[in-house]
């Protein structure tokens, strides 16, 4: 889990399923962006950062906010790919 002064925008953490190769990441911001615009482009971009993480085989919506990535990442990586997709989207997602 990442820890921040703005959990509700910055907030993301990477927990295993305790299945062999599972992990969930909650992106804590989601709850709040569904299907607007920005919603729509949190979405995609954090599952093409999640995908883009060594040894993630697959990456697929869990719920709003939380993706499924299975395989052999590491949870400290699929943390800071989420952290980067959210930082990056920070200003729009406060006035959002």
């Amino acid at each position: 889990m990442r820890l921040t002064d703005e959990p509700e925008i910055r907030g993301v953490e990477a927990y295993t399923t305790g299945e062999a190769d599972g992990w969930i990441v909650a992106v804590w911001a989601q709850e709040f962006f569904r299907q607007d615009q920005l919603g729509v482009e949190l979405r995609q971009r954090m599952q093409r950062a999640l995908r883009a993480v060594p040894g993630a085989t697959g990456v697929y919506e869990h719920d709003n906010e939380q993706w499924d990535v299975t395989g052999t990442p590491s949870g400290e990586a699929l943390t800071r790919a989420a952290a980067s997709v959210v930082d990056d989207l920070a200003d729009r997602l406060r006035t959002g």
